[in-house]
């Protein structure tokens, strides 16, 4: 994510530990039929994604090393496939679904995802990644608990909801496909949904004096979003598996792709407050809304919306700088979540990835360092792990920006084995970019406007950066 400027970013890529499974860790059975469904969120009827009938899909509720086996019948007409946002994969990176690791489930077919979630904490959510098929639904939340005699540095909440945010189009997602393929880029969107639902639809009931934990989740396409309720701060308390120091609030900015939890504690007076989420970064301002019900409420909401921050980029900047690793609290192990120093392991490698945007062959295409991905025949894990020769060439995409007109390629990076390495992304659009390491985590260590340099490392913070699987770079910066 980026705009004209960097973030930089540390990433251990060792591989070594074994997704291996414990006889001793809990198995959890999921049975999931995927279907096509009529649904109403902003009021008019679309074709959706259904799981199990429901939209968005159901949560999936697990506890640190728990074993998932989840059954997947696909009964669209078309292959599909489900990436675990933020699970890490530990040499199994074919149990992610996405292009490249597994084959697509054809159609009237089921595949079985074997996931363990082991050393994870946290709140994550799962989606459909072909055939822009998230633009139709098919995402739900997962959250993974602590076990039981590992501390969690706050009380345990009285309730606990899962909150999935988005922008939201009633385009059927096969016309936003044929947009891109016109050589367009996609609209601005219809509205935002909160759980799968329109303008004060989706509700949230609290006990007053009571506090609870919300995780809340960007499942959109594109736009970033600033989450708020009416009255009320919010302390953040984690994100994406790292516990956080316990900042206080009274609106967070949440990026496509990004997922965050915080502690709200229902200390006002006994009636409905307006939950708010509104676009960032936008010419014209997308609000939708929730209700935050007290269940001794004396009223409904009423009045106008609590504003919040419209264009402001450095309010965002500044806010992703302040969010810090705990490092004195307990992760899924029992020992500090600072005894990994890792501000003292020396770089191997530094890697520097820039998107841009435009048009290949009349259809509009996005790149990294110029090479705009396409698909091979044989995802690249089966190629790679069968000796297929002639199905990807490593070092297809360069490891720093070409300059080159954008082109087409089955672009696959190689990687050294326990190495290191710095990733810096930047980013020369209008609009904010997610980037998203699928199947890891990485140290967000600095963000800064314009273009990186070796001295921007003076910068980096070593000390307490968050570990996280999915970062923000704003137009004209970099991420490191």
């Amino acid at each position: 994510m980026a705009q004209n400027g960097g973030i930089m970013l540390l990433l251990c890529a060792t591989f070594s530990v074994l997704a291996m499974v414990g006889a001793e860790d809990p198995y959890r059975f999921f049975e999931w039929n995927v279907t096509y469904g009529d649904i109403y969120p902003l009021g008019v009827r679309q074709q959706g994604i259904l799981i199990n009938g429901q939209f968005p899909g159901p949560d999936i509720y697990s506890v640190t090393n728990d074993n998932l086996i989840i059954n997947v019948h696909n009964s669209l007409p078309e292959p599909f496939l489900i990436s675990w946002n933020g699970v890490q994969q530990r040499r199994n990176s074919f149990e992610d679904g996405v292009y490249g690791t597994t084959c697509p489930i054809p159609p009237g077919k089921n595949f079985t995802y074997i996931l363990q979630v082991k050393d994870q904490i946290g709140s994550f959510f799962y989606f459909p990644s072909l055939a822009f098929h998230k633009a139709a639904g098919g995402f739900g939340g997962i959250r993974i608990l602590s076990r039981p005699r590992i501390p969690v540095p706050f009380p345990d909440p009285a309730g606990d909801y899962t909150i999935l945010i988005g922008d939201w189009y009633t385009h059927n997602h096969n016309t936003l496909k044929a947009i891109l393929d016109r050589g367009r880029r996609l609209p601005f969107p219809d509205g935002i949904l909160i759980n799968g639902r329109g303008a004060n639809a989706a509700s949230f009931t609290v006990e007053k004096g009571k506090t609870y934990r919300l995780r809340i989740s960007n499942v959109g396409l594109q736009n970033s979003l600033n989450f708020r309720i009416q009255g009320h701060k919010m302390t953040l308390v984690e994100v994406e598996g790292t516990h956080t120091l316990q900042t206080t609030y009274s609106s967070l900015d949440v990026h496509v792709g990004q997922s965050y939890s915080v502690l709200v504690t229902a200390d006002q007076a006994a009636k409905d407050y307006y939950i708010v989420v509104s676009s960032r970064f936008t010419e014209k301002v997308l609000t939708s809304s929730a209700v935050l019900h007290y269940s001794n409420s004396a009223s409904r909401v009423s009045g106008p919306l609590p504003g919040g921050p419209t264009t402001q980029i450095d309010y965002s900047l500044n806010q992703a700088r302040s969010i810090r690793t705990n490092l004195t609290a307990s992760g899924p192990r029992p020992n500090p979540q600072g005894s990994y120093h890792y501000g003292l392991i020396n770089i191997t490698r530094t890697i520097k990835l820039e998107n841009t945007a435009g048009q290949v062959n009349g259809k509009q295409r996005y790149a990294v360092n110029s090479v705009s991905f396409i698909p091979a025949d044989t995802p690249l894990k089966l190629a790679d792990y069968f000796k297929i020769g002639g199905v990807f060439s490593v070092g297809s995409i360069p490891d720093q920006p070409s300059g080159k007109k954008m082109y087409l390629d089955t672009s696959v990076m190689g990687a050294d084995f326990r190495a290191f390495v710095e990733i810096v992304f930047e980013n020369r659009e209008s609009i904010i970019q997610s980037w998203h390491l699928d199947g890891y985590s990485f140290w967000v260590v600095g963000m800064n406007g314009g273009v990186w340099t070796p001295a921007s490392r003076n910068q980096y913070n070593l000390r307490d950066a968050v570990s996280r699987c999915t970062t923000q770079v704003r137009q004209s910066n970099s991420i490191h």
